[in-house]
């Protein structure tokens, strides 16, 4: 798969062009396009005490926007990059897919807002909605982040993080395809403590070695493909033991393949690859299901 245009979406508090920058070694794989964009949300504008709308207050949100926009514009086209931007005011995820549709984008990067419990439980994950809305991969960053590892750039040094499952095949290939810009991946599988094929030592390292074994052969693809690829096992729970592995690997992103499942589950009970990039302190990518890496 081919990143040719990122949509890039932006609230500028939470994420700005400093994690962009990171992104923009993509050019050497064939990243020709960056669409800026951010969503004034009404309630950002809504006057107080219930007198209505304020289209003042919209107005300043909109030229503030196009001056940060203007100016990160000048950093790309410096790269021969094109540059669009959409500064739009409505709902946030149903404007990005919008955006995302019309713009044929190849990826989506968004920030992740910082919630409560309970107004999560009630309004619901902006990320898992996109999530669910969108055939396209997405690129999540946690909130304000600190880029850490992927100071230099975010796909240095990824861990991919694979249950052996078609999601994670697809996964696979994306990281394949990014060969030009990965100097090491860490290839993990958690071996869940429920799944273990009993309690006894020898049974414990009988997973061990089948898990190993998988792993080992997609190192070898990789490795195929130019990347310098490291296996790793974990055993436990799976969202901790990939927050894990992502610290003591010291990977600069983490790439999981997303299964499709319904919105009312994910809501209630969650997929691995959605608790990863709702709670990680790394950027999280996220390949659906329905995606080919050609």
């Amino acid at each position: 798969m081919n990143f040719k245009k990122l949509l890039f979406v932006t609230k500028f508090e939470e994420l700005g062009f400093e994690a962009l920058k990171t992104m923009l070694n993509l050019k050497e794989v064939a990243l020709q396009h960056v669409v800026f964009m951010t969503v004034i949300e009404r309630d950002q504008v809504a006057m107080q005490r219930g007198t209505g709308y304020d289209k003042k207050g919209e107005r300043k949100l909109r030229e503030t926007a196009n001056i940060r926009f203007i100016d990160w514009a000048e950093h790309l086209f410096e790269m021969g990059m094109e540059v669009g931007a959409y500064i739009v005011v409505g709902t946030l995820i149903p404007q990005i897919i919008l955006a995302a549709k019309k713009e044929e984008a190849d990826l989506i990067v968004i920030g992740r807002t910082q919630k409560g419990l309970l107004e999560q439980f009630y309004s619901g994950s902006e990320v898992v909605e996109l999530l669910n809305r969108t055939a396209l991969p997405v690129l999540v960053y946690p909130p304000r982040p600190d880029l850490g590892a992927a100071s230099g750039h975010l796909f240095d040094t990824p861990l991919l993080a694979t249950d052996f499952s078609p999601a994670s095949n697809k996964s696979l290939e994306y990281t394949k395809s990014l060969h030009k810009v990965i100097k090491q991946v860490h290839v993990m599988h958690v071996i869940s403590e429920k799944d273990l094929k009993g309690n006894s030592n020898m049974l414990i390292q009988q997973s061990r070695k089948e898990a190993r074994k998988k792993l080992d052969q997609l190192c070898d693809e990789l490795e195929a493909a130019g990347i310098d690829a490291r296996p790793h096992v974990y055993v436990g729970e799976p969202v901790e033991e990939i927050e894990k592995a992502t610290k003591e690997c010291g990977a600069s992103l983490t790439i999981l393949g997303s299964s499709a499942k319904a919105a009312w589950i994910e809501r209630f009970i969650g997929s691995i690859p959605r608790r990863i990039a709702e709670k990680s302190p790394t950027p999280t990518l996220i390949i659906p299901p329905n995606q080919s890496a050609t």
